[in-house]
């Protein structure tokens, strides 16, 4: 399960997301070459966003391929996590593996 946090610049968690996205049923399907930072994404290592790159990853979430992959809450999750990393001074957006 790869888990969602926004963190300080420091380390310390802002945010926790509330759905988790499992690999095997989600994003290992996700076609990295057209949804880079979706793609990104490792199940057993955690992958951060600036406000630059999590900016660029809610606008891939909004399309409508990922949203069936994914699902309608994580979908928003991500969004929610996004913006907030976007409109708040040093924050990143954590993807955390198992």
């Amino acid at each position: 399960m790869i888990n969602s946090q926004v963190r300080t610049e420091s380390g310390e968690i802002v945010l926790r997301g509330s759905c988790g996205l499992d690999w095997m049923e989600t994003v290992q399907r996700i076609d990295e070459d057209k949804f880079p930072f979706m793609g990104s994404l490792l199940p057993y290592a955690d992958t951060m966003f600036n406000s630059r790159q999590a900016a660029r990853l809610r606008r891939e979430v909004a399309n409508h391929s990922v949203r069936e992959i994914i699902g309608q809450d994580s979908v928003a999750e991500i969004e929610r996590l996004c913006l907030r990393v976007e409109n708040g001074p040093h924050l990143y957006l954590w993807f955390v593996g198992d």
